[in-house]
Order: C-alpha cells, then structure tokens, then sequence
C-alpha cells in the first residue's frame, strides 16, 4: 500500500525550522531524476519542476520542517535550556528523549520538577515549557564544548507500524514530503497539462515563510497545500469536534484558520475523488495554518488554491499516527488531480 521504509527514513531525519540541511539532503537524493529541473531557492526551499503542456504553473508545497527546540542557555551544571521552534503541547514532553545538535548529535532527556517534590497545587498544573531543562548525563565543561546557544534540537523517536498506522515523530509534515516524491515519482513519463512545481518548503512551523517566499518567485495559477490535519475521532470527543477521522480517506480543506480554499479548488477536488473512486473527507479546521495561504495569496496574482490533508491524530505531540490507506488515498488524489487539471471550467 505504501513504502514504509522510505516514510520511516523521512519522518526519522531531522530538520528543525530554519535547520533543514539533512532532510533536504534527503529530499534531493529521493528525486534525482524524475523532474526536470531541480533547484534551491535562496530560503532553502526545494523547487522541483516538471514540465507541462502549458505555460500555467501549478504549485504544490510540502514543508520539511519539524516542530522542534532551539537552546538558549547551558548552565553550569551542563543542564540545556530552551525554547520551542512551533508549538508543542507542554504536557507530551516529560521524559522525553531528544537530540541537541550541536558540534556533534548529543542525546537528552527533557526534565522538570519530579511530582514527589512539587506543592500540592503544582500537581493539577500543566508544567509550562519554560521549567523544562534537558539532562544529557554529561560533564558541564563537556556540554559547554559541544553545545551552543542557537543549537536546534529535535525529538528522538522511531517510526512504528502499529495496526494499519504508522506512528512516528514528525508524521507532520514528512508523511506529505513522502506523498510528494511519490507522486513525482508516479508522474514520471506521463504528461501533465501544466508545468509542476513541487516545492519541498522550509519555516513552516514558524510562519509559513518559506512558501510565502516560493510562491512570490513562482507566482503560481493554482495551488495545492500538502500537510496533515487533525483528526480527534478519540473517546469523549463529539462528533462535530473530529475535524477528521482516521481511515476516512483523503481530506480536501475548505478552510483552516489561515486559508479559505478557493471553492472551485474544493469541487474539483471532490469530483476527481470520486471520478478516480478514491475516498475522501471534508476538512473545516477552527485553527491553525499551512502552506496553502502562502500559495493563495503570495504570487503577484494571486493563485486558485485548496489543500489535500491527511487525517492525524496526537498531532503536534512527541508522536504522532497516521493511516496507511489515507497516506495513499492522499497520493492518489494528488496524482489524479495534477493530471486532470486541464479537465475543468476554472471561470467564475
């Protein structure tokens, strides 16, 4: 169904906000050969271009970034601070290892106050991440040779098969830098109507910067997102409260809390599921953002734009699931779509 091993090697490289250097790496050698021009912008973003039929341009984005950490002090003890690069859920990191990557990769645990020591009313509190320190079990002057103020670090976490999940650190976003090269890798001798350009983004986690640069070089006429979203189908949750549900198929956006898909984007995207008999999930998310409003709105035009999510539970936490048959209903609906684009009235 999919190709975990190569989701596995994605999702386990690291690649902090504005430290993408190893997954591009990456990225680079899993799509050496299947476009036609590949380059990296001055941002770092990855722009991968396979030429089309016309000159219209198709923008498609997927962000290597992971949520992850950044130090701001070794103490004289050797103990890390830190602060978040992206936005975790403080209560998921006790305990927790990471990697601090500094002259070399140094292993960590994250530590705070142990419970047997905390005030009774400590206890019913969340510990915010500013009491959180991370003890690598090495000498100070040690900690202080190897690891620097600005050092990123990111989480410590293998990819498990776990029924017919997958479950990982950083299934958001590397599960769509994986749909992506397979898709690329699925168009490879077809034609497509429009020239593509796969951009393999870079700050998601922190701003959406580098597709909002990509899309200014690009200027894209249409414009896919590619990243996951929540899926809160768990006990005590209503309904209307899942956003999605795992197993349900393919998400198609009509909105996040930065992006109102363009609702010809949304149609098309519905028809061409069911043309291709490839399920699928309306996706309304309250909060948050993705590549898709940089996309929208960054190019001097502007750009038709929607999003292809893939349903994820315990999203921004030290780990995360995902389906295996919405990962590839995912990557059959962006192949069919890019391939069908030609295919609709795009007018008012």
């Amino acid at each position: 169904m999919i190709n975990v091993e190569l989701l596995k090697k994605i999702c386990e490289v690291p690649g902090a906000p504005g430290f993408e250097s190893r997954i591009r790496k990456l990225v680079l050698r899993e799509i050496d050969g299947l476009v036609d021009e590949v380059s990296i912008d001055p941002m770092g973003n990855v722009v991968a271009i396979k030429k089309g039929t016309s000159d219209k341009r198709v923008m498609v984005a997927a962000h290597m970034d992971e949520i992850s950490f950044i130090v701001t002090h070794v103490d004289e003890e050797g103990f890390v601070r830190f602060i978040p690069l992206g936005g975790f859920d403080p209560k998921t990191l006790t305990s927790q290892r990471v990697i601090i990557h500094g002259k070399e990769d140094v292993i960590g645990v994250m530590g705070s106050k142990p419970i047997h020591l905390m005030k009774p009313e400590e206890r019913t509190k969340a510990v915010p991440i500013s009491e959180y320190f991370i003890d690598c079990g090495r000498p100070a002057a040690e900690m202080k040779n190897l690891i620097s103020v600005g050092n990123p670090i990111t989480r410590e976490r293998s990819l498990i098969e776990m029924g017919e999940c997958v479950n990982s650190k950083s299934l958001d976003n590397r599960v769509s830098v994986y749909i992506l090269i397979e898709v690329l890798k699925a168009l490879k001798g077809k034609n497509i109507p429009h020239d593509l350009y796969a951009v393999f983004t870079v700050q998601e986690e922190v701003g959406l910067r580098g597709a909002i640069s990509a899309a200014g070089h690009i200027d894209p006429d249409f414009g896919f997102g590619l990243d996951v979203t929540i899926a809160f189908d768990v006990p005590g949750a209503q309904p209307h409260e899942f956003v999605t549900k795992l197993g349900g198929g393919a998400a198609i956006k009509v909105m996040d809390g930065s992006t109102i898909s363009d609702f010809r984007m949304v149609d098309y995207l519905k028809a061409c599921a069911d043309r291709n008999e490839i399920p699928w999930q309306l996706e309304v998310l309250p909060a948050g953002g993705t590549d898709t409003a940089g996309i929208q709105r960054s190019g001097s035009k502007g750009s038709i734009a929607g999003a292809i999510s893939i349903p994820l539970r315990h999203i921004h936490q030290t780990i995360e699931m995902a389906h295996k048959k919405d990962i590839r209903d995912c990557i059959d609906l962006l192949e069919n779509a890019i391939v069908e684009l030609d295919q609709k009235d795009w007018s008012f």
